[in-house]
């Protein structure tokens, strides 16, 4: 394995390769093969989940110099590759955290009335826009009515709501999603046969859980358990690596709310918390499996797309839970752990919201 770190190793460098937004990546594909490109976009959505990666691509698919269309980006011909090296002085990237201010705008708007150096188009990527001055958003929003033809915006916000609505009503607006956790495995296992290392698979999966919709940070964690391990990984080492509660805890831990045992599903979670078990983890882990289950409740066939993911011990336990229980149960369970969830970022003690979900389960009387 070598020292560079794999979000940046294993980078899309292509549309095919971009994991979770298809339909975006199929519209962007269609503008390029129909050259019928804006002048400018905005990409809105989580972080991690490939904003500024599809930013890059797309500006070289716009300039890119191969006769075919369908084949762009090629990342061989002479703009692709000054692009991709950095060396291109008609791409410029702003971090609108860092350069958020009124000069950093006007000195934009300066710079795009001369024409490109190579490229067709000029493109300004602009990172984290909603970080931008309200003077500079005024001297952008500018800029945007009336922009020369030979320049190509695209700006990246992980918060939609502090952009100004004129500006998003000038730009195409594309709205990245979160990527699911399935798919989130299949690049991780992409990653690790690339990389010649054997990895069980339930490390991926949890990985992939954690990650929360972000293909950067799955890919970040992947790196840091390879760096805390000396050999072989093993499902163990990661799950205290990142105080993920062992299987058998969770599994304990359904049964006690599916039967409503509130002192044993209180003795777990303390025991956890003891144990050095992240309360965000095993919360998100229990979320996870009583989905499942409900999943597994309604179409006992929906067992098939899980033992890709989960291990056949876990399977076989959810569906027995499934058949033993009915789907208000799953119901009730679900919206009490969903809510707790938000909680956790104010809870006086990282364990109280699920403690507190726990009593409110136990007590329904629908359950």
């Amino acid at each position: 394995m070598t020292s560079e770190v794999l979000y940046r190793k294993y980078r899309p460098q292509n549309f095919d390769e971009i994991v979770g937004q298809k339909s975006t990546v199929e519209v962007l594909r269609a503008s390029i093969l129909k050259n019928r490109i804006s002048h400018a976009y905005l990409f809105s959505g989580p972080a991690g989940t490939g904003k500024t990666t599809v930013a890059r691509i797309f500006a070289r698919a716009a300039n890119c110099l191969d006769d075919s269309p369908e084949k762009r980006p090629c990342n061989k011909c002479e703009i692709c590759k000054e692009f991709l090296s950095g060396v291109g002085l008609d791409l410029i990237e702003i971090d609108a955290a860092s350069s958020r201010g009124i000069d950093e705008i006007r000195a934009l708007r300066d710079g795009i009335r001369s024409l490109p150096f190579k490229a067709k188009y000029k493109v300004y990527i602009i990172d984290e826009v909603h970080m931008l001055t309200k003077e500079a958003f005024n001297a952008l929003l500018k800029t945007l009515e009336e922009p020369p033809a030979h320049v190509i915006f695209i700006l990246a916000t992980t918060e939609l709501e502090k952009v100004l609505a004129t500006i998003i009503s000038r730009t195409q607006h594309f709205e990245f999603r979160k990527i699911w956790e399935e798919d989130i495995q299949k690049a991780l296992d992409m990653i690790v046969r690339k990389e010649k290392i054997k990895v069980d698979e339930e490390i991926l999966n949890i990985i992939s859980v954690l990650a929360s919709g972000s293909l950067r940070d799955a890919e970040s964690m992947l790196d840091q358990a390879f760096a805390a391990s000396s050999g072989e990984l093993e499902p163990e080492q990661i799950r205290r690596l990142f105080g993920v509660p062992a299987r058998d805890l969770l599994l304990a831990m359904t049964k006690a709310i599916l039967d409503k045992d509130v002192k044993s599903a209180l003795a777990i979670v303390h025991k956890s918390s003891e144990d050095g078990v992240d309360q965000k983890s095993f919360l998100k882990l229990l979320i996870r499996n009583f989905r499942f289950m409900l999943y597994l409740k309604v179409d006992p066939n929906y067992s098939k797309e899980l033992a890709d993911f989960i291990s056949e011990s876990e399977l076989s336990a959810m569906k027995a839970f499934a058949k033993e229980n009915d789907i208000k149960k799953f119901e009730t369970v679900l919206n009490n752990l969903n809510d707790a969830y938000p909680l956790l970022k104010i809870a006086y003690l990282q364990q109280l919201p699920l403690e507190l979900a726990i009593l409110k389960i136990t007590s329904a009387k629908e359950i």
